[in-house]
């Protein structure tokens, strides 16, 4: 495992108006998928100075700054092999160790396939529930980044039929807590508003579409906001979203698929998935390894450049 450049300074970033101490860190994600191939458009980024990759280096640009780990098995573009899934946690471990002993500013991951790392025999449902357990955290919670878009998500990975008993007052009550801290250490928001959308249509109707609003949604929202919380809601998502709920800092939405069609709407491509909850920053891409496309030369790092810029202004929180 050796660094295959030679170290270099940090520079202040004009358009910016902060300067890194430390680099960030880049996984470069599943080697089959377009990973790589996003790193290595760093290099016409304002970024290639700031981030050092871990990954296999002879995927990956030597002008890079790289922690190479090669990989067992040969690497063909679209189609991922298990046999490489141990070398790529370890990878994504390395990273993590780095951002909790202070030799990385942050972290931003490249897509990896949960399939493919499962078909390895390790149990693995996503970067986001590895990352909390290598940092003992009890309640990682997904934020979606649009430019000045934010999306929070109270249940992520779940069938749409365990929602509402997921959603329990004390899940509901920390998940915000969860929001409310990044917001404020990662974002430099001092008092951040938040909109708190509804499980239910039209936020169940006073009762007549459901009653976990006014059951649960509502007397949390109660009680953060008498503790001090910039809160509104619950809010239908139809409404949330719209003008006519006025400005705020974040939404957070319910459900996996109330949030994120409508960030991915507004920014796909360029969208950032940022970990909140982790003592370390995490920022990732908003799309996957596109098997499809690997080695085609065709993939758009747009959410890539995206993810290193947020972790830079977060970094700089």
């Amino acid at each position: 495992m050796v660094a295959t450049n030679a170290r270099r300074s940090f520079r202040q970033h004009a358009h910016l108006d902060v300067a890194l101490e430390k680099p960030l860190v880049v996984t470069a994600g599943e080697p089959a998928g377009i990973g790589p191939e996003l790193c290595n458009a760093l290099l016409d980024s304002p970024y290639a100075q700031d981030v050092v990759i871990i990954g296999d280096a002879a995927l990956l640009d030597n002008r890079l700054e790289v922690i190479d780990m090669p990989f067992p098995a040969a690497v063909v573009a679209g189609k991922p092999d298990p046999a490489n899934a141990q070398i790529l946690l370890h990878g994504l471990s390395h990273a993590v160790d780095g951002c909790m002993d202070g030799r990385f500013a942050g972290l931003v991951t490249a897509p990896v396939a949960k399939n493919v790392i499962a078909d390895s025999g390790v149990a693995f449902t996503g970067h986001t529930e590895f990352l909390a357990e290598q940092t003992n955290s009890p309640l990682p919670v997904m934020l979606l980044v649009a430019g000045d878009m934010r999306v929070a998500l109270a249940s992520t990975h779940i069938p749409l039929r365990e929602v509402a008993d997921f959603i329990t007052p004390e899940r509901l009550t920390n998940v915000i807590e969860v929001l409310h801290a990044g917001l404020q250490k990662q974002f430099g928001i001092g008092s951040p508003e938040i909109i708190v959308c509804g499980l239910n249509p039209h936020a169940g109707e006073s009762g007549h579409l459901g009653y976990e609003d006014d059951a649960v949604i509502a007397p949390v929202i109660d009680t953060l906001s008498r503790q001090g919380m910039c809160l509104r809601g619950p809010l239908p998502a139809d409404t949330a979203f719209t003008p006519a709920a006025g400005a705020c800092d974040a939404v957070l939405a319910m459900y996996h698929d109330q949030g994120l069609p409508v960030i991915k709407y507004a920014g796909f491509g360029h969208a950032v998935n940022v970990t909140l909850g982790l003592p370390i920053i995490r920022t990732s891409v908003d799309h996957g390894t596109a098997f499809d496309i690997a080695g085609s030369g065709k993939a758009d790092p747009g959410s890539l450049f995206a993810a290193v810029e947020l972790a830079v202004k977060m970094a700089s929180n």
